[in-house]
């Protein structure tokens, strides 16, 4: 056997599916295996490679053991000369892994090999070659002066910036998105180190390939899209922490025991000014746009207080009470902000007209509670129309400001309906357009690009793959997807790379599948289509299912002595009630059975009702429960589940 692929999943299935589609092009004509080790995947990764990748030897973990365990699992068994780590977020070209053993076979010194990396616009990665993470490395990469002057030979050794990307070079780190490991080697060195969890353990093992008299290799001459990590985000604090606390443990290792008090103080450091960073940028980035919108509500609000009681209701002289300015006030602006930020006034990108749904909203919240108080408490109406018609100037006027001065996160009027182009051979392009078309996303425009010259214009195409750049600029595209069923992975980063456009986005859509994948941002860890069930899973309908669901449970909280005796399972009902306050349950979700495809829609909590409670007859075949839970999820709405919750309410004890 000349090669071992392996790969560890964890909750990636799209991925994995794009990956391994790849992965069984490059292995043509090679003497190969493949292995997936998944680490208890709950996404329904091990029942789609049973389904579509039946060559694939799985290896099914009870639990999350770890990327370094997961890995050593496989390779103990592995009969491969050389064992080819990957990461399920990658996608190689069809050539990849024969190059990458015809290079290793003429390179009998060569421990190991990492090849180039580029994101998903075609963009190279710098970790596609590393240095050794030194004590001065280190602080040269944690202060910033590795950014400044990525070409320099002192400051950027640790992406190794001043070696060309486009020619082979020695280098002593690889990524372990992608590594080709010699067999004989590894016998020599030992598997991958357990202590490592995730993150360090490809450092560790590079050095020792290193220390053991082998090379590492740098080889662009074949290339790998790198989503960069689906199933860690790189910007969490937990990433910092585990990423940061892995050099640590590799410094304890490996350098002398001053060294290694160095860096580990240095990382230390990092690790924390990273995270308190962090955390005041998340809390910033979260407030600030409501800080603004109180403070301006607030200041209006006084003005327009003040203008009333000295010019209409105490033009001779008096006040207000100083509750109206202490306690009122504020109140109302939070009832307007919280009514707001319940509309989606709050999402990007910003939508003028959910922000002034949400100050009608709340002006309605104001007055009504402010017809039940008592005489002593209610001020003015006046004031508070006045302030609502002040929150419907100053808000959007607001963001109109940040629009003209092109803050990114400001805009106003972006395009909701995007406008695709789908790159393939007439069979593949066509199944790829139509499940855009029936997606909740009501595609402004969609043109299918040939890939051969002779689809040019006519028989559906606009054009070939050869004017694209034009098609884009002419027909003002969005986003290119590249149907990979026709489409070599070579030629998709080609054009990806040659494009270069920032404003178009692009993906690919793997053969017989449902799902699309790319990354927008090198800063994004990518991005996934589900394609026709996209609506669950937009912010402001996950938002409003959760308030939704602790809403209904205060009330059913607050009546469960009167309700509780309608119900079928009394006990059930009270427990159910808890359990989805705290986010463990959802009052509605889909219906799971053995045979159900259910598996593949968007993640949400497990319901206690679902779609089939709607309906009389509760005797469904698996293929009515997949559509009717496919329906749910595609056109979600908030009434659905009302409706869903009336008709099936005896059952709310299940």
């Amino acid at each position: 056997m000349k090669l071992s692929v392996v790969i560890v999943n964890y909750n990636v299935r799209y991925f994995l599916e794009q990956c391994l589609h790849s992965v069984r092009k490059s292995v043509e004509g090679l003497e190969a295996e493949v292995f997936v080790v998944d680490n208890n995947s709950v996404d329904g990764s091990q029942s789609m490679l049973k389904e579509k990748f039946p060559e694939v030897k799985l290896i099914a973990n009870d639990e999350n053991v770890g990327f370094s365990k997961a890995n050593n699992q496989a390779i103990k068994i592995a009969s491969g000369n050389y064992v080819v780590l990957l990461n399920p977020d990658t996608v190689v070209e069809d050539d990849t892994f024969r190059k990458v053993v015809e290079f290793m076979d003429a390179h009998p010194d060569a421990g190991g090999l990492g090849v180039k990396m580029v994101d998903g616009k075609g963009r190279f990665l710098p970790e596609s070659k590393r240095g050794l993470p030194t004590p001065d490395v280190a602080f040269y990469k944690i202060f910033g002066l590795a950014r400044l002057f990525p070409k320099s030979k002192t400051f950027g050794r640790y992406h190794l910036g001043y070696l060309d990307n486009d020619e082979v070079h020695e280098v002593e780190i690889l990524s372990g998105a992608f590594m080709v490991l010699r067999s004989s080697v590894l016998e020599k060195i030992g598997l991958l180190d357990e202590t490592f969890f995730m993150y360090g353990e490809d450092i560790d093992l590079s050095y020792r390939i290193i220390k053991a008299g082998y090379k590492n290799y740098y080889f662009p001459e074949t290339r790998i899209i790198h989503y960069k990590g689906e199933s860690t985000k790189k910007s969490s604090i937990n990433y910092v922490f585990t990423f940061y606390n892995a050099m640590i443990i590799f410094a304890a290792k490996h350098f002398s025991s001053k060294n290694a008090r160095t860096l580990s103080i240095l990382i230390n450091f990092a690790v924390y000014f990273r995270a308190f960073v962090a955390i005041l940028n998340r809390f910033f980035s979260k407030i600030l746009l409501p800080g603004a919108d109180f403070a301006l509500l607030t200041l209006g609000l006084i003005a327009i207080k003040n203008y009333w009681e000295n010019n209409v209701i105490f033009p001779e002289g008096g006040h207000y009470p100083l509750t109206l300015v202490a306690v009122a006030i504020p109140l109302y602006v939070l009832v307007w902000i919280f009514s707001v930020f319940m509309s989606g006034g709050y999402d990007k990108p910003i939508r003028l007209g959910r922000i002034i749904q949400g100050l009608l909203i709340g002006t309605i919240v104001i007055l009504t509670v402010y017809a039940l108080l008592p005489e002593d408490y209610r001020f003015s109406r006046a004031i508070i129309i006045f302030g609502a018609i002040w929150g419907a100037v100053s808000i959007p006027g607001l963001r109109f400001i940040l629009h003209l001065m092109k803050f990114k996160n400001f805009r106003i009027g972006v395009k909701m309906n995007k406008r695709y182009l789908v790159v393939g051979d007439k069979k593949e392009a066509e199944r790829v357009a139509a499940l855009l078309r029936t997606a909740a996303m009501n595609p402004g425009f969609i043109g299918l690009v040939g890939v051969a010259q002779k689809n040019g214009n006519g028989d559906g195409f606009i054009g070939h793959v050869d004017q694209i750049k034009d098609i884009i600029h002419i027909y003002k595209i969005d986003e290119v997807i590249f149907c990979a069923k026709d489409i070599p992975a070579r030629n998709i980063i080609d054009k990806m790379s040659e494009l270069n456009i920032s404003q178009v986005g692009f993906k690919i859509a793997p053969p017989e599948s449902l799902s699309i994948i790319g990354s927008q941002s090198i800063n994004t860890s990518g991005d996934i289509y589900i394609v026709d069930l996209d609506s669950i899973t937009k912010i402001n309908n996950k938002r409003n299912k959760r308030f939704l669901d602790i809403l209904l449970a205060g009330i059913f909280l607050l009546f469960s002595p009167v309700v509780v005796w309608v119900m079928k399972n009394k006990s059930g009902f009270i427990i159910n009630i808890f359990k989805v306050a705290f986010g463990r349950k959802t009052w509605v979700g889909y219906r799971m059975t053995e045979k159900s495809e259910s598996h593949k829609l968007p993640g949400i909590k497990r319901g206690i009702l679902n779609p089939t409670d709607a309906l009389k007859d509760q005797h469904f075949s698996t293929e009515t429960i997949d559509r009717l839970n496919l329906l749910y999820a595609r056109d979600y709405k908030i009434s659905n589940d009302l409706n869903i919750l009336y008709n099936g309410f005896r059952n709310l004890g299940r």
